[in-house]
């Protein structure tokens, strides 16, 4: 029964360290930096200018709030100057958060914010209705920035 005991013991111990190498092999090589939600769309023909319109009356605003009051650290939008083909993406959307945790809560606050600003939930249903017909997501990636020692 004791030894039973002692091999269980050493299993887990050996268990936990090797689950605890793993980690810190990879942080040998980097720190972890912030964490970014990048979001790719292809925009429809024709559609660029209306869907950049709504781009700026609407996600700016929430985005400048989000920044204005620690939500978010920052956003950037890329317009891509090199097509591969006709499902290629034309922009790109950024948003950069503190660490994994600041995402906890993150769409209830979102959806708030999104009430207060453009009217209501009603009105944010309207409106991604109206995003459907001048774009569509190719891709939506949460990465882990690094910064290489």
């Amino acid at each position: 029964m004791r030894k039973h005991r002692l091999n269980t013991a050493l299993s887990w111990a050996l268990l936990m360290l090797f689950l605890w190498a793993i980690p810190a092999s990879a942080q040998e090589h980097y720190t972890e930096g912030p964490v970014w939600r990048v979001t790719l769309i292809r925009v429809k023909p024709n559609q660029m200018d209306a869907y950049l319109t709504s781009l700026r009356q609407t996600t700016k605003r929430i985005y400048d709030e989000q920044k204005r009051d620690g939500s978010i650290l920052s956003y950037k939008v890329f317009l891509k100057e090199t097509h591969n083909g006709p499902e290629d993406w034309d922009i790109c959307i950024a948003v950069e958060f503190k660490n994994h945790a600041a995402l906890d809560g993150a769409a209830v606050r979102g959806e708030a914010l999104r009430d207060k600003i453009i009217g209501g939930k009603q009105q944010g249903q309207q409106l991604g209705e109206k995003r459907v017909e001048m774009r569509e997501i190719v891709s939506s990636e949460l990465l882990q920035e690094i910064i290489l020692k």
